[in-house]
């Protein structure tokens, strides 16, 4: 990077900062959100907009600050909560509970030592991301030479090696393949993979909860709406369910009208 390339970066890098790590530490937060905040607020603020989609360093120093940002605010939900908003969040808390340590509110003063680990792992991976990454640059934008079957194939290989040797057994690799056509319909259709990974992590506590709450109660279901808090959470999710609904509808709406004045518009002409 030229000292013009360092002058140019730096305030984009304290706003994505700012922009990913509240939306990072947010329960339902994620690396997505910030990182179009970042890119849309560098472009409004840049002297040249015009450079922007032609490889202007803003647009790739703010987004890629706020992505990391976020990273990082994701380990608040997970060892606060035990609740994972990504990916490599479930994964950090499977291998936590692995151990036999349970996230939550106490987990600072049971575990510091883990605590503490982690978030010095963020500080060392980021030191040698800098070191390791700025001299090999343009070796890592070969990669997207290699043409995309042959990476997949790649993956694909490593993938269900990884599978089979956890137990040397073809059932692992089949359960592979399944998951892996379910992963690849939901890319297809548009579904989201994080709510179903979540849902996998959190089901089971669930039930856990919700057996102890009616146990507690003796059977008497409501107790799941008898307190404030709770018709306040229900509300809020019912609001949240109700817009999704009539945005999609909105959209669909939308979609389908534009479509008919195209064809009254073709039929007129």
């Amino acid at each position: 990077m030229s000292k013009e390339d360092w002058g140019r970066s730096w305030k984009p890098w304290l706003r994505g900062t700012a922009y990913g790590f509240p939306f990072g530490a947010l329960p339902a937060g994620g690396a997505e959100l910030p990182t179009f905040l970042s890119y849309a607020t560098e472009k409004k603020l840049a002297k040249h907009p015009e450079e922007f989609g032609k490889g202007a360093i803003e647009g790739v120093a703010g987004p890629e600050a706020a992505n990391n940002a976020s990273a990082a605010g994701t380990l608040v939900p997970l060892l606060t909560l035990g609740l994972p908003t990504t990916a490599t969040a479930a994964i950090i808390l499977v291998a936590i509970q692995s151990f036999g340590i349970q996230p939550g509110p106490q987990l600072l003063t049971n575990e510091p030592e883990l605590v503490w680990g982690l978030l010095a792992s963020l500080v060392i991976a980021n030191l040698l991301l800098l070191v390791i990454n700025l001299p090999m640059a343009p070796l890592w934008a070969k990669v997207l030479q290699i043409p995309r079957p042959y990476l997949y194939a790649g993956i694909l290989f490593f993938a269900t090696l990884g599978a089979y040797t956890v137990n040397f057994q073809a059932f692992d690799v089949a359960l592979l393949l399944v998951f892996g056509a379910l992963g690849l319909a939901m890319r297809r259709f548009g579904v989201p993979v994080l709510p179903l990974i979540v849902g996998v992590i959190l089901g089971p506590k669930l039930e856990q909860q919700l057996t102890e709450a009616l146990a507690i109660s003796q059977g008497d279901a409501s107790t799941l709406w008898g307190e404030p808090v709770a018709v306040v959470v229900y509300v809020v999710m019912t609001l949240l369910m109700v817009g999704i609904v009539l945005s999609a509808l909105r959209r669909q709406r939308a979609a389908t009208r534009g479509t008919t004045e195209e064809s009254e518009e073709l039929v007129s002409r």
